[in-house]
């Protein structure tokens, strides 16, 4: 990857998180999972060389829409066929090159997340196709749990994310910045659908999955 750090890539689920079960059918190996204390949601991930991919759902709609989360704009993510949003997500590491990216952000401080830190978090409100996005926490020296990153599909690492959008032309400071300072594009399509590269394509194949809007070429 470049400079800007893509630490996760969110799929919305509104099936539960089975939608999960097609990669682990494809070949990859799944990680840990957990559940979001206080916001509402659980997830299955994913783990590679140098990122994962997160499955996301709702289990509770009292948590997610209560006072502390509505302003995140999960629950429209998480309704994302009657909203008409993007259903993807991107979470990237805490840098100070991407303080400009975040001006204006909603700060977020779920009570999972250690005491004093906290999530910095662009909605796109305003331009609901594109994705919802986030800063980590500016945690250093943490050291998490192991998770497996060795697939039997043979998939290493992330190396680029081409993020469909079924309305042509859109273009402003968000999909700029992030086009200007990451492996990532933003490109006209059918429906919202993400396109994650590995390795190059070394193995010049493409899985394109059938209950998730995302195809994997690898």
């Amino acid at each position: 990857m470049q400079s800007m750090d893509l630490n996760h890539v969110i799929i919305f689920s509104d099936h539960h998180g089975q939608e999960a079960d097609e990669l682990v059918s494809f070949g990859l190996t799944e990680g840990s999972h957990r559940i979001h204390a206080g916001q509402g949601t659980r997830n299955r991930k994913f783990y590679f060389g140098n990122f994962y991919l997160e499955i996301v759902w709702v289990i509770d709609e009292k948590e997610i829409r209560n006072e502390l989360t509505l302003p995140t704009g999960l629950w429209e993510r998480s309704c994302f066929r009657n909203f008409g949003y993007s259903p993807c997500g991107l979470c990237f590491t805490h840098t100070a090159e991407m303080d400009p990216l975040f001006e204006g952000c909603v700060k977020y401080i779920p009570e999972y997340i250690p005491k004093g830190t906290k999530f910095e978090i662009l909605t796109n409100h305003d331009v609901p196709d594109l994705p919802w996005t986030c800063r980590l926490p500016d945690i250093r020296n943490v050291v998490g749990p192991e998770e497996p990153t060795e697939h039997p599909a043979g998939l290493k690492e992330l190396t680029k994310v081409r993020i469909g959008i079924p309305k042509p032309g859109i273009s402003n400071n968000y999909t700029e910045f992030i086009e200007r300072t990451s492996p990532i594009e933003f490109q006209t399509a059918e429906n919202h659908h993400l396109i994650l590269e590995f390795d190059h394509r070394k193995q010049g194949r493409t899985e394109k999955f059938r209950k998730l809007p995302l195809t994997i070429d690898y």
